[in-house]
């Protein structure tokens, strides 16, 4: 069998955001298993300009990041197949891109299956994935009761002072409970903390959904951000898969190639029903802010400021289920995070999630997952495609 030509491929996609990383995956996926590539690399941030090599560069094919007009203008001098991975720029390039709509409509729906009436979309003004993004989920939400629109800057005036006291005067002024999507995980955790800031329970008060499932930003923000798997991954496989095409002749396509997202990443911020008990919802706070202490009903109901029977009743017809049983689901949540996504001990993860010992963290998780902490945390370090 004939070795295949050995092609020049240079990769222009930053390595700052989540979402690039994980194109650069899926390229070098491809790359590995199907095609005789040599990849060249010359970006890091997304708003660089292009590297000056790349004027003399004498190579097959781009994929690129295509971020503004001067970029456009150079790739095109260059008279080789090119593929756009962004899609910000109008250019003559065939475009592989995430879903926008498809993405918008899982949010719309995992929010909608937890009975939110009130809904808010926080986006970047100009930006027309954005846009895209917090039209669909306006669209999927028209059921609901309201909703409401925030806009901050395309540029990183979006944490000036004074862009911060709007979006925290915007949160002050939103019914509650509101489901939240935010445009992407680094909007999602500037949107958390002004939430912090105003002392907004999240996910009570409004339960918010990022994009990109960016693991760095999702796991640092407080709570954790449920995000969405955009598909990025499989943006660049098919993207590669689209340069091979062209370079061995195949005509370029005449729409763009839209790659739907792969699932949504559930965690604190949106892991609750709409409350609209306002009781219930201070009550379940303190048992969030509380879980690795002693907990009992009558606490509870007294950090809220009413009886223990009161509280028991109306917690049980707002959430369909004892307190009890509430807070048991929670510290398992918590414990498998922990494993999941730290090197922890399970004895101080046990501590931690508010059970006696790692024996009965391991009854405990075991009995509502199937698995054993320690078969969670090995398969939760295996490479994952996103």
């Amino acid at each position: 069998m004939p070795e295949l030509p050995r092609r020049r491929v240079a990769l222009l996609v930053e390595t700052s955001h989540g979402s690039g990383r994980e194109i650069l995956k899926g390229i070098a996926r491809f790359s590995r298993q199907n095609a005789n590539w040599q990849l060249f690399h010359g970006a890091s941030g997304l708003t660089e300009a292009i590297p000056g090599w790349l004027d003399e560069w004498e190579g097959d094919a781009i994929i690129a990041r295509i971020q503004n007009e001067e970029t456009r203008t150079r790739l095109e001098k260059l008279d080789i197949p090119v593929v756009d991975v962004l899609g910000v720029c109008p250019n003559p390039f065939p475009l592989v891109h995430v879903d926008d709509i498809a993405i918008a409509t899982m949010a719309a729906r995992h929010f909608l299956d937890r009975d939110f009436q009130h809904f808010a979309f926080c986006g970047i003004a100009g930006e027309n994935w954005s846009e895209r993004r917090g039209e669909a989920f306006r669209e999927a939400s028209r059921d609901g009761l309201s909703f409401h629109e925030f806009q901050s800057p395309r540029t990183r005036d979006s944490r000036t002072p004074h862009e911060f006291q709007r979006l925290q005067q915007w949160l002050r002024d939103l019914p509650k409970p509101t489901a939240m999507m935010v445009c992407s995980d680094q909007r999602g955790l500037e949107l958390l903390e002004a939430c912090l800031s105003e002392e907004i329970p999240v996910p009570e008060e409004i339960a918010v959904v990022g994009v990109d499932n960016d693991l760095a930003l999702c796991e640092l923000s407080d709570p954790p951000l449920s995000s969405i798997r955009g598909g990025h991954f499989n943006v660049g496989l098919e993207a590669a898969r689209l340069v091979e095409h062209l370079l061995n002749g195949g005509e370029a396509p005449r729409k763009p190639l839209l790659v739907p997202p792969n699932g949504l990443v559930e965690r604190e911020s949106s892991r609750v029903r709409a409350i609209d008990d306002p009781v219930v919802a201070r009550g379940v706070q303190f048992i969030r802010e509380n879980l690795a202490d002693s907990l009992t009903n009558e606490s509870i109901a007294r950090a809220v400021g009413i009886s223990r029977t009161l509280f028991q009743q109306r917690f049980r017809e707002a959430m369909k289920k004892s307190i009890r049983e509430f807070i048991l689901e929670r510290r398992v949540e918590r414990a498998v995070l922990l494993i999941e996504s730290t090197d922890i001990p399970f004895a101080e993860i046990a501590d931690r999630s508010g059970f006696r010992h790692q024996e009965y963290l391991g009854q405990v998780v075991k009995k509502a997952t199937g698995k054993t902490p320690g078969t969670l945390r090995k398969n939760a370090q295996k490479p994952s495609e996103t």
